[in-house]
């Protein structure tokens, strides 16, 4: 059973062009900020990388079963959230960046417009997201804004502890009905995630790892990737019945990774950045080599992608730096992309692969952070008055 800190909220309906969300009745100036006695509460957004994504072929509904492991990031956006109960629900989204919709497209507006009409309350609130992550770049940004969005509601409401809330199993439901991504945000750390993603089991967690985030100038369509695998699939002639068994093995090589069993692991994919229980600040090559998942793990997006974008495919073997005293322990592509990352045994590494990557492609923007276990991930989430 997941523990994830919190229970849940909200709903809306309303009109499409514009930011705000009015459900009942007639009585507020949906133009006029929320005048809130208390402070707003400040919710950290993370991002999220995949250590591994095994795809299968496109499904008779369309989607695409898959395996892979997400995992948690320190790197966040921040969403604050004002909020009351109301005789009627308006909802207000802003962000920084004209980029991200402020109506009924946002992950935010629908992850509250669910949770609301699930619970029959009416709230009047203002959400303001601050985007420091990339828009559409693979990491979960959107999909992490849905979540921090509703954990600012509830404490805003005051309704975490008094059992109003929505269980954890049916904060999974809606979150699915979200994105296929938003449920893992509803975890933190080290995740499974197998048929749409949207399934998620907690697994043990890594270590803080250092990791660098490289964001190139160039976009990925992920529809267009996932047509491009479809076209993939027929020319191999693979089917979804045929790539259920990779898929199956895939995730029992995960789980047994994972687990400490790195013997039951076989030959399908993690990212190579574990052994459960070491006591340790970052990697260890040991339990790299004792594991030997690095050998078998791989991003199934990367084989259409990068023919269109050779730029990722050049970006990611300067992460690697295969060879090199400084190379990374894994390298990928992150979801679809557009951006790609790579885990490093120390600092000075993630640093160095950091000048590497900006300087030798154009347009690229590279930061360095860590993964984030689970603990901290929830601990960490609401920022504190004096932060």
């Amino acid at each position: 059973m997941l523990s994830t800190g919190f229970s849940a909220l909200l709903v809306c309906f309303g009109p499409e062009s514009s930011g705000v969300l009015v459900v009942q009745g007639v009585g507020f100036d949906p133009a006029a900020p929320l005048q809130s006695g208390g402070m707003p509460t400040r919710v950290r957004s993370h991002a999220k990388i995949n250590l591994g994504l095994f795809l299968g072929a496109p499904r008779a509904d369309g989607f695409h079963s898959l395996v892979t492991v997400y995992q948690t990031l320190e790197i966040h956006d921040v969403v604050t959230v004002t909020a009351r109960r109301a005789p009627q629900t308006i909802l207000r989204i802003t962000c920084n960046d004209a980029r991200v919709p402020a109506d009924h497209r946002n992950t935010a507006w629908k992850m509250i417009s669910l949770a609301l009409e699930l619970l029959g309350l009416a709230a009047e609130a203002d959400i303001h997201i601050d985007k420091r992550l990339p828009v559409q770049g693979g990491l979960g940004a959107g999909s992490g804004n849905a979540v921090a969005a509703l954990v600012g509601l509830e404490k805003e409401l005051g309704i975490g502890n008094q059992g109003l809330g929505i269980i954890p199993a049916r904060q999974l439901q809606l979150a699915a009905r979200v994105g296929s991504d938003v449920p893992l945000f509803l975890v933190g750390g080290t995740v499974l995630g197998v048929d749409r993603g949207q399934q998620v089991s907690p697994l043990p967690d890594l270590n803080p790892t250092w990791c660098v985030i490289a964001v190139p100038d160039v976009g990925v369509s992920t529809p267009q990737a996932f047509r491009d695998w479809d076209a993939l699939c027929a020319a191999q002639s693979l089917t979804a019945e045929a790539s259920a068994d990779k898929l199956e093995k895939s995730s029992r090589a995960y789980a047994a990774a994972f687990s400490g069993n790195p013997g039951q692991a076989g030959q399908a994919g993690s990212s190579g950045v574990f052994s459960v229980g070491e006591d340790r600040a970052g990697l260890q090559e040991s339990a790299l080599v004792r594991t030997g998942i690095t050998s078998w793990i791989e991003n199934d997006f990367e084989r259409v992608v990068f023919p269109q974008h050779p730029s990722l495919a050049e970006i990611k073997r300067l992460l690697a730096a295969t060879g090199t005293p400084e190379a990374a322990l894994y390298a990928s592509l992150s979801g679809s992309g557009s951006a790609l990352f790579g885990l490093y045994q120390t600092h000075g590494a993630a640093e160095a692969a950091k000048d590497r990557v900006e300087s030798g492609v154009p347009g690229v923007k590279a930061q360095v952070t860590r993964t984030l276990p689970r603990a901290v991930y929830w601990d960490q989430m609401i920022v504190k008055d004096s932060q």
